[in-house]
């Protein structure tokens, strides 16, 4: 092929992923703002306190974060801030900036979420390659009865009930704090993959028991192949690919369900900051996490078509 015809095909490619990039950055940017006038809106406010601060404490104050100024002053300073990659100081957290609290308990999130996902797809999707190879019997009723029961329960009941099992009672495990070794993350990372392992599990069954009905998976069963060939050479890689989708909702599901977790466990996570930030009117903080999360759901959800369209060359066109 020539110069010219690879630079055509590549042509409609390259607009799609700056079209793509375009998105996301409006998308963000409406997130973000949405937020920003929604804090602004609730009752309260950062520096509310049982007793009022003096008059002209309270001055400095407002004229140091800029609250005496008009909204929409208010929020362009923000944004200006925000475009030069300063999300400005914490309220609640005065000797430092939101940048450096990200900075500090983003690694611990990522740690948590990543672990918990591989344990989810490490589990899970053997689980159900095993339930659909025994679809109908006893144990694949079984395990599909688990799953649903780990689906049934959300982190918030599954978190205080491994906690009372293996820290309280068995003595195992400490029932929380975060000390960076592993005995510290092994609950939270198993409170966080519950959920998703137990859909996993659903999903690779659901899946590899359509692939194994298709009609050219029982035509090279009559030429005598055996189940397990038929499933690694032929079944798996296309039973697969809708859990490759749900990669995208699963990995969010791990993101937002990190703050339940991280504050049932104590964990420094920015999950936990989320929270505590919303809690204590922090705007700058509870507008830098939404950010952080937002641009991570963006960059997620691009990765997965890259992959699901590495896997399945039909969808590169529908990119």
């Amino acid at each position: 092929m020539s110069a010219n015809g690879i630079a055509a095909k590549a042509a409609p490619t390259v607009r799609l992923w700056v079209a793509r990039v375009a998105e996301a950055v409006v998308t963000l940017w409406l997130l973000a703002t949405l937020c920003f006038f929604l804090l602004r809106a609730a009752p309260g406010g950062p520096f509310d306190a049982e007793k009022s601060a003096p008059p002209e404490v309270q001055a400095a104050i407002d004229a140091q974060y800029h609250f005496d100024q008009p909204l929409l002053s208010q929020y362009g300073h923000w944004l200006g801030d925000v475009l030069r990659g300063d999300l400005g100081p914490s309220f609640q957290y005065p000797d430092y900036s939101v940048n450096e609290l990200i900075a500090a308990s983003l690694p611990v999130s990522l740690v948590n979420g990543g672990l918990a996902l591989l344990l989810a797809l490490g589990i899970g999707i053997p689980l159900g390659v095993w339930a659909a190879l025994r679809a109908g019997r006893w144990t694949d009723r079984l395990l599909m009865f688990g799953a649903s029961l780990g689906l049934a329960m959300p982190k918030f009941v599954v978190a205080p009930l491994l906690i009372l099992l293996f820290a309280v009672t068995l003595r195992w495990l400490p029932a929380g704090g975060w000390d960076g070794g592993w005995r510290s993350a092994v609950l939270p990372i198993i409170a966080l993959s519950l959920p998703n392992l137990a859909y996993c599990a659903r999903l690779t069954r659901g899946s590899l028991l359509e692939v194994l009905g298709a009609d050219y998976l029982q035509a090279a069963r009559g030429r005598g192949l055996s189940e397990w060939r038929l499933l690694l050479a032929h079944a798996l890689k296309p039973g697969l690919l809708p859990v490759i989708a749900w990669l995208s909702p699963a990995l969010i599901n791990v993101v937002s369900g990190s703050a339940v977790v991280e504050q049932v466990f104590g964990i420094p996570g920015i999950g936990r900051y989320f929270v505590q930030g919303a809690l204590n009117r922090d705007y700058t903080l509870v507008l830098g996490v939404v950010l952080v999360i937002g641009a991570a759901i963006v960059l997620i959800n691009a990765a997965i078509d890259l992959l699901r369209s590495y896997l399945d060359p039909r969808l590169r066109d529908n990119l």
